[in-house]
């Protein structure tokens, strides 16, 4: 090994203690100071709000700083290359048609038990099935393990057996239906008591199921699954952070988030809003339940707004604040670079580290949601038409914050580190790629500032909308 190779990995091991050592620190002060939002925990503060948010902000602002000092290319392209491969074509065979079973089944038991069933949202095993094993559990480990959905999907598998191939899917639609029934999924999902009532959440299924269906029969399963639909699109991007990753002769086992480097992962504009939407909409899920959305929603019915409308504006407003604001930084970042690089290809190569941000956003949301209602998903799961009176749940230890603070902050770190990856192989010169690294790393901070200072609000109950 030469020197310089030698000291390469001697300073990215310790940058990596450092970078441990300020999330722990960060922890332990975000800890005497959060109230988490889903565990509906609250401490006394002993550390001003200020000091606990410039913490967090100063632990990504010092990871961008000590991820610059690593300047080996060897280095940093080793952790995007170094790969375990191996063939598993019978296992995936095999893994794939017990998956597929078990998806259709899945999807029948929920429309069967949320008609039949119980109608109260606690209660009923398709609610839970839907919120906790979906939403939450199954997304965790899309990013933390592999994407387990392409084998899952019973749309999927019900289109493949259908006449299909109707039309061919135009270039430039992109992943915009995605997109577009994403954010009228994530409204729906507030608006509508999807899960209070289960027959309103079979009826959104079903229209779900009528949407997906046609968009694949339409245009073949493969094309619309990989960018028309907003499960499969989702899945699949969360899917590209986790360490086991599918190739064309197998599985591959690598660095968690060193896929986010590859130029595939998001190919066109649309794919950029897609990532955007998952930041944003983790986001706006902790707006409107703390005190500042919540003042914000009730100002704006109190001069006459409908509260349904309230909500879409909220989402769609915050969305494009989003959208401005990242692509100002990729204008900045091109002109930052001094590259004949257009600041539209910079702005689709530097958008999948936004999922590493997103992951963590995700994790802090729903690893407490997931931990306190998986012992009721199991309960109602055994008997889903005659569930116990009180299904189990699990109350959350008082220091569950450091692992959500934890979550936020690691997926944020990571994302710096993968976007001092891509500018290296953007750009042939260290100071061009340093430069035109730093747009992001403010918008990083300033996404971690805002999801800090959410977090560690005390959770309150959305007004206006169903119970």
């Amino acid at each position: 090994m030469s020197r310089r190779s030698a000291l390469a990995r001697r300073t990215g091991i310790a940058t990596a203690l450092v970078l441990v050592t300020l999330a722990v620190g960060a922890g332990v002060v975000a800890a005497s100071n959060v109230a988490v939002g889903l565990s509906e925990q609250s401490g006394d503060t002993s550390v001003p709000t200020w000091l606990y948010l410039a913490t967090g902000a100063g632990v990504i602002g010092a990871s961008a700083l000590l991820t610059m000092l690593m300047t080996d290319r060897g280095v940093i392209g080793s952790f995007h290359d170094d790969a375990v491969g191996f063939s598993v074509e019978r296992l995936r065979e095999a893994g794939s048609l017990l998956l597929g079973t078990l998806g259709i089944a899945g999807l029948l038991f929920v429309i069967v038990v949320g008609l039949v069933g119980p109608q109260i949202g606690n209660f009923s095993a398709a609610v839970l099935l839907t919120f906790v094993g979906g939403r939450a559990l199954l997304t965790i480990v899309a990013y933390t393990v592999g994407n387990p959905w392409p084998a899952l999907n019973p749309w999927r598998r019900i289109a493949s057996a259908l006449p299909n191939g109707y039309a061919t899917y135009p270039p430039w639609l992109g992943s915009w239906p995605a997109v577009g029934s994403l954010l009228v999924l994530i409204w729906a999902e507030l608006v509508a008591p999807l899960s209070s009532s289960p027959r309103a959440l079979v009826a959104a299924i079903l229209a779900y199921s009528a949407f997906t269906m046609a968009g694949a029969i339409a245009f073949t399963p493969e094309t619309w699954f990989r960018k028309g639909d907003p499960i499969s699109v989702w899945f699949r991007l969360y899917g590209s952070v986790a360490p086991i990753q599918r190739t064309d002769d197998g599985l591959e086992v690598c660095y968690p988030g060193s896929r986010l480097s590859d130029d595939d992962v998001i190919t066109d504009v649309s794919g950029v809003a897609f990532i955007l939407v998952l930041v944003w909409e983790l986001t706006y899920s902790g707006f409107i339940v703390t005190s500042p959305g919540v003042r914000t929603v009730d100002a704006l019915v109190g001069i006459g707004i409908p509260p349904l409308l309230i909500y879409l504006g909220l989402l769609l407003a915050g969305f494009a604040l989003f959208w401005k604001v990242y692509w100002f930084a990729a204008a900045r970042t091109r002109r930052r670079a001094e590259t004949y690089l257009s600041y539209r290809y910079l702005a689709i190569r530097f958008a999948p580290p936004l999922l590493a941000i997103a992951a963590g956003y995700h994790f802090a949301h729903y690893a407490g949601f997931s931990i306190s209602l998986w012992p009721s998903l199991l309960d109602t799961m055994a008997a889903p038409l005659n569930p116990p009176e009180n299904p189990t749940q699990y109350a959350l230890t008082s220091w569950f914050g450091y692992v959500e603070i934890t979550g936020i902050l690691l997926g944020h770190m990571l994302a710096v580190w993968i976007t001092h990856s891509v500018s290296f192989e953007l750009f042939p010169g260290k100071l061009q790629a340093l430069r035109s690294q730093y747009p992001f790393i403010i918008i990083m901070i300033l996404f971690t500032v805002v999801s800090l200072y959410l977090v560690s609000l005390p959770s309150m109950a959305a007004v206006y909308v169903p119970d």
